[in-house]
């Protein structure tokens, strides 16, 4: 009798085994209007925006994609363990976007880490213009004192194959570009 019981209720548990994963393993649904699609050579990467955290940094990267400026763009610093930086089209570090810096949206409720994407800037906190960095690995000693736009929430193995630069500087010679940036919510 316990065999039995046991039997049926491993049966039954196969049976609703999809349906229960389906329910409690779905990804929450994104917003098309906060979601960027940077495409690579290698692959789609997905990214949350977070106008929660920093309105003005997420209207400058839904202009910019709209603009479809950053496409072409090189990740023109990529550091091995830390991150890679792209969104100028100069390739130098130097360059931006037609458009005034925006000003530090600094969170102290989220964390630097592996996938998030934050405004680069120079020494200046108020210097953000289109560059972004994506970090490859935690990075607490940014906390505090970057703006966080974004979140990888798909393909992070394709942020991984970007061309490292040089061990220090990270400047990278022949550097991988993007080959289009996106707003979800923009026809192609």
């Amino acid at each position: 009798m316990l065999r039995r019981t046991l039997i049926a209720a491993g049966a039954a548990l196969c049976l609703a085994g999809p349906a229960l994963a389906d329910s409690t393993d779905a990804a929450p649904k994104l917003d098309p209007q906060n979601t960027v699609y940077l495409d690579l050579t290698y692959g789609r990467v997905v990214i949350r925006l977070r106008p929660d955290l920093a309105p003005k940094h997420v209207e400058r990267v839904k202009l910019l994609c709209h603009e479809h400026f950053y496409d072409g763009t090189p990740f023109h610093r990529v550091i091995e363990g830390f991150m890679a930086q792209g969104g100028d089209p100069t390739g130098t570090g130097e360059g931006g976007s037609k458009y005034p810096n925006v000003p530090a949206e600094f969170s102290t409720t989220e964390h630097f880490l592996r996938g998030t994407v934050g405004a680069a800037r120079s020494q200046n906190p108020d210097s953000a213009n289109s560059q972004f960095f994506i970090d490859f690995a935690p990075a607490p000693f940014l906390d505090g004192n970057y703006t966080i736009w974004g979140q990888v929430v798909s393909g992070m193995e394709f942020v991984d194959k970007i061309k490292r630069g040089a061990e220090g500087s990270g400047t990278v010679d022949g550097p991988d570009k993007i080959v289009k940036m996106r707003l979800a919510a923009d026809p192609s």
